[in-house]
């Protein structure tokens, strides 16, 4: 079984292209809902949920880890590979270098949490990969939040990416990185705003090219998906077709 985890909701978007490109492999997701979101927590704080998360995914039985959380990848990817060192395990990090090699303007953008914009991660990333690119992060409170609640069309979430993305595109960005899973979901919206000017760069399917290469005797099962929650356990399923992934609630037990 390949466990996969997040904060809540944001991470059903990489259980999607994970579903997509393993479609026998046997997954658990694992929402941490009483501690969402994580993009205002303190380091101390992730790394203690992630930790505790993956001895509790690794007592199921599963045999890789995917964490798809930028802000836990980028604060506690580390601590829970030395906690599980015989057990594979797939991070999510923005997407830096394919919007550095792609941009024509030479200026792209991070759309992130609090924690991951100030994490040494990202930090590194930057440094590593956007050369000689000029790139803006920009934190987005509380866009997580109305994932979480399913307030997808809530007119002040609009206002708000309105605010943020038009001042990005006036300085010349042409790639917007989705530094958070749960943006994925705001896509629609953000592409509302974008119109030609820019595109969004997302690492979903990235990600699942990746478990997939580590998957090996995992990618042969039975195709069952399991859904676990440290709250309100019930939501999680009953969110899946609002968040248009009635694919995955399709998935036998």
């Amino acid at each position: 079984m390949i466990g996969v985890f997040d904060s809540g909701l944001g991470g059903l978007s990489v259980l999607a292209a994970l579903a997509d490109a393993l479609p026998h492999a046997d997954f658990c997701y694992y929402a941490d809902t009483a501690h969402v979101p994580y993009g205002n927590k303190t380091e101390a704080q992730i790394q203690g949920r992630v930790t505790a998360i993956g001895e509790h995914l690794t007592r199921l039985g599963c045999g890789l880890l995917v964490v798809a959380c930028n802000t836990a990848t980028a604060t506690a990817v580390e601590a829970l590979r030395a906690a599980h060192p015989g057990i594979p395990v797939v991070g999510v990090e923005p997407g830096i270098k394919p919007a550095a090699q792609e941009t024509k303007s030479g200026r792209i953008a991070v759309l992130t949490t609090e924690a991951t914009a100030n994490s040494l991660r990202l930090k590194q990333l930057i440094r590593d990969h956007a050369g000689r690119v000029e790139v803006f992060v920009e934190p987005c409170p509380g866009w997580a939040t109305h994932v979480e609640m399913l307030q997808l069309d809530d007119p002040a979430l609009a206002a708000d990416v309105r605010a943020r993305i038009e001042p990005l595109l006036d300085k010349g960005v042409d790639r917007i990185v989705l530094g958070c899973t749960h943006y994925s979901f705001l896509a629609p919206l953000l592409n509302e705003v974008l119109g030609q000017r820019a595109q969004l760069v997302d690492v979903a399917a990235a990600v699942a090219r990746q478990t997939q290469r580590l998957a090996g005797a995992l990618a042969r099962r039975g195709g069952k998906l399991q859904l676990h929650a440290s709250a309100h356990p019930e939501r999680l399923r009953a969110a899946l077709p609002r968040l248009h992934l009635g694919r995955l609630a399709a998935r036998p037990v």
